[in-house]
């Protein structure tokens, strides 16, 4: 049996604390914005189940959880969450390396097609984060 994470204000407290810090405050208060009756218990189920539970808990570092997260997301062909999730990198400590690795797994265990994609997703947002992750020249050794 698992440990109890709290109440539901405690995990949502938990969670909104989390989701700023590994998404950023701007994309958070943008998704607060767009509350409202319709998505506001979905909201609050991903804030409390995502973030408050399973993000806030201490097992694994934020840099685990991002690439563990950015490889499920590109197994399931989730390629927008992908972007998003490589974004949330930079405040995670995942680094392109562990990117690009995290998405080898995925072409051996969900296959090469969601692999390819999710490389094509991940290095073009990288690229508009002002990384260099193209493939440069290699030095020749002699």
């Amino acid at each position: 049996m698992s440990k109890s994470t709290g109440s539901d204000d405690t995990r949502r407290s938990a969670g909104r604390k989390t989701r700023s810090e590994v998404l950023g405050e701007a994309y958070v208060a943008a998704s607060d914005a767009k509350r409202s009756g319709f998505n506001a218990d979905f909201l609050d189920f991903i804030t409390e189940g995502a973030w408050g539970s399973v993000w806030s808990r201490p097992g694994l570092t934020r840099r685990e959880r991002s690439m563990i997260t950015i490889a499920l997301l590109a197994a399931g062909g989730h390629f927008e969450e992908v972007a998003m999730h490589v974004r949330a990198s930079a405040n995670t400590g995942a680094s392109p390396e562990d990117i690009k690795e995290a998405l080898l797994h995925v072409a051996v265990y969900a296959g090469v097609p969601a692999a390819n994609q999710a490389f094509k997703v991940a290095q073009q947002t990288l690229e508009e984060m002002g990384g260099d992750n193209k493939q440069g020249k290699q030095e020749t050794r002699k």
